[in-house]
């Protein structure tokens, strides 16, 4: 796992990698204190994971996220915040961010979640995350039309709404991980969206997935 910390703190730079650099086979291979230098350093080095955080002075992490999506960057970004309903967040998300996690979390949380957006799953399980979808994508917008989709795909994308990883998926729907893999592919393709938390707030969006339905 090749990693890159962008924060425009020093101390929680070094904080952070101490945490993750002590992970047997992962790596820190760069930091970067601003948004100008997170996106040249992920652009170069391609890292799987990049933390970035949202609020730093000069370019921040929402654009940077939006320039690192709009390049076709494959790496992952895991947005750090302080604030557990920020709109900066969301935004984050729906640029192309693989979800978010807290400063304040225990290093074992943290270092889930990296787990969590490198194997290439969103980072929905926190119940914070799912209110920050809700706020902001109380307001439909234009989304890809969802009528394209068979019923078990539906019935997936309201488990991905749930915050549900593949396996949680599978014993939801009586399937094999394999098959839900499937379907998740195919909902993005459908969708033309990158990843699953895109295919989340478009759910949202479009009104298919409502506030409150999916926090059982």
């Amino acid at each position: 796992m090749r990693l890159v910390i962008v924060d425009d703190d020093p101390l929680v730079r070094m904080g952070l990698r101490a945490i993750l650099g002590s992970e047997p086979g992962w790596d820190v291979v760069g930091e970067a204190g601003d948004g100008d230098e997170a996106v040249a350093i992920v652009k170069e080095l391609v890292p799987d994971v990049v933390l970035m955080d949202v609020r730093m002075p000069g370019t921040d992490g929402l654009t940077a996220t939006r320039e690192l999506s709009a390049a076709g960057i494959t790496t992952k970004v895991l947005v750090l915040t302080t604030f557990e309903v920020d709109e900066y967040v969301f935004e984050a998300m729906r640029a192309g961010a693989a979800g978010f996690v807290l400063k304040r979390v225990p290093p074992a949380e943290l270092i889930e979640a990296v787990r969590i957006v490198a194997a290439g799953e969103s980072l929905l399980f926190p119940a914070s995350t799912r209110a920050v979808i809700e706020r902001f994508a109380a307001q439909p917008a234009p989304a890809p039309d969802l009528a394209e989709l068979t019923d078990r795909e539906a019935d997936v994308l309201r488990e991905l709404a749930r915050g549900r990883s593949n396996q949680e998926i599978a014993a939801a729907l009586f399937v094999s991980v394999q098959t839900v893999k499937s379907h998740v592919a195919s909902i993005l393709t459908k969708l033309g969206v990158r990843d699953r938390t895109q295919a989340v707030i478009v759910a949202y969006e479009s009104g298919f997935v409502q506030p409150g339905e999916a926090t059982t």
